[in-house]
């Protein structure tokens, strides 16, 4: 297990257990616990900067792929035909973890004042077009951008995958000011 960090030390917790705490060296970029075995459950460092506690982040093992989940940057648009809302796609299991490693093949409709200008993943070595209405998500991501148009009014995005429940968010577009 490698542990990337700025602070000075860090513990790992596997399901609530010390497998020890690890002080960085002045040159060293990351710190290593290079005999953990993987278990089902929660992942957890703690590190430490000037002996206090600085950070945190928690791993958890996910169950299988369930639902869609939306999340857009930004719900209101300028109804001016230039102005963006960035939806990021969530392959996620029945608790509303991301699934990691899913690449569910996700598609998109749009109705209301606004279009799907571009839809991408992540992933640098796909040769997905990014002018479609779908896209297959990658370490369980995907995105779409929605643009508004010149009329205010309700854009609602939806996303549909075989086997998973489907989502919909709503993008209010307003009048330009």
């Amino acid at each position: 297990m490698h542990v990337y960090t700025s602070g000075d030390e860090a513990e790992l917790f596997l399901n609530g257990k010390s497998l020890g705490r690890k002080k960085r060296g002045p040159t060293e970029y990351r710190l290593r616990w290079d005999d953990v075995i993987y278990q089902p459950g929660e992942l957890k460092v703690i590190a430490y900067k000037n002996h206090n506690r600085w950070a945190h982040d928690v791993v958890e093992t996910t169950g299988p792929a369930k639902e869609l989940l939306l999340q857009p940057d930004r719900s209101t648009l300028d109804a001016d035909g230039q102005d963006l809302s960035f939806v990021t796609v969530t392959i996620a299991d029945q608790a509303g973890r991301l699934v990691p490693r899913s690449k569910n093949h996700v598609a998109f409709d749009l109705t209301g004042p606004g279009e799907i200008i571009a839809v991408d993943n992540g992933d640098a070595t796909s040769f997905e077009p990014f002018q479609a209405k779908e896209r297959n998500a990658y370490n369980g991501l995907c995105l779409v951008i929605v643009r508004s148009t010149r009329a205010p009014g309700d854009i609602v995005l939806k996303a549909r995958s075989l086997g998973l429940e489907p989502a919909m968010v709503k993008i209010r577009s307003t009048a330009a000011r």
